[in-house]
C-alpha cells in the first residue's frame, strides 16, 4: 500500500462523528487519557469508547501508553491501564498528491549546504535533489540487481515515482508524469522547481544504472515538466 493510501484510510476513519469527537477530545487534553475519562467526557458507554479509541490506534491517529491511573500505587493498584494520546506521525492527504514536505527538506538541505560551502543555493538544490533521487535508484537496483532489462527498470521506476506523487503513465515512448507533486511551488517558481524535478528524476535513473532511460525537460500543460524517455540502443 502506498503511503498516500494509508493516509487516506486514516483520514477516512474520522468520517464517523463519534470517532471524530473522541479524537478531538484526546488531542485537546494536556495529558494522555484512558477509556473511562473519554467515555465520561462524551457521555457514552465505556465499551463504545474502547472500540473507537482502539480503532483510532489501528488507523495510526492515536498512540497507546500503559500506566496506572493517578492515585493508584503499590501492589494492590491493579494492572496498568491503556492511556491514549495523539500519534507522533503526521497525516496529510492531498488529491492529487502533493509532497511539499519533500520540497521543504531539499530546500532546507540546499540552504544549509550553501551557507556551509559558499556555493549558490541553486547549485546546492540541484545537488541535493540529485542525491535524493540517486538514493531511490540505488534502493531499486539493490532489489532488481545490477542489470535490469528495460521493462523491469520502467516498472520499478514508475512504482517509485508513483509513491512520490508523480502519477506516472507508461506509453510507447517512455513514461509521462501526469502530476507534479510540487504544483503550487512550480507555478510561482517554475525554473527552480522544474530544475529540482529534473535533477531528482535524473538521479533516480542514474542510481538504477544501465536502465536505458533518460529524464528530459519537456514542459507541457497538465503534467509534470519532466518526461522519462527510452534511449535508443547503442
Amino acid at each position: 500500500m502506498y503511503q498516500e493510501d494509508e493516509d487516506i484510510s486514516s483520514v477516512a476513519a474520522l468520517g464517523d462523528p463519534l470517532r471524530r469527537a473522541l479524537y478531538r477530545y484526546v488531542v485537546a487534553q494536556p495529558a494522555p487519557v484512558n477509556r473511562d475519562q473519554a467515555a465520561e467526557a462524551l457521555d457514552i458507554p465505556r465499551h463504545t469508547a474502547k472500540f473507537h479509541l482502539d480503532r483510532l490506534v489501528t488507523d495510526g491517529l492515536l498512540e497507546v501508553e500503559f500506566a496506572r491511573p493517578p492515585g493508584r500505587t503499590g501492589p494492590g493498584a491493579g494492572r496498568p491501564a491503556k492511556f491514549f494520546r495523539r500519534a507522533a506521525g503526521e497525516v496529510t492527504v492531498n488529491l492529487p498528491p502533493r509532497h511539499y514536505d519533500l520540497a521543504g527538506r531539499l530546500l532546507a538541505q540546499a540552504v544549509t549546504e550553501s551557507q556551509r560551502s559558499a556555493v549558490p543555493v541553486g547549485d546546492a538544490l540541484a545537488q541535493a535533489s540529485r542525491e535524493w533521487g540517486q538514493s531511490l535508484g540505488l534502493e531499486v537496483r539493490d532489489h532488481l540487481g545490477d542489470a535490469p532489462d528495460r521493462s523491469e527498470a520502467i516498472a520499478a521506476t514508475t512504482e517509485v515515482l508513483a509513491d512520490c506523487g508523480y502519477e506516472p503513465r507508461v506509453d510507447d515512448d517512455g513514461v509521462t508524469l501526469i502530476n507534479c507533486p510540487f504544483h503550487t511551488l512550480a507555478r510561482e517558481y517554475t525554473d527552480l522547481v522544474c530544475g529540482m524535478n529534473l535533477e531528482l528524476i535524473d538521479g533516480l535513473i542514474e542510481g538504477l544504472a544501465g536502465s536505458g532511460l533518460e529524464a528530459r525537460l519537456e514542459p507541457a500543460p497538465g503534467r509534470c515538466c519532466v518526461r522519462i524517455a527510452a534511449t535508443s540502443p547503442s
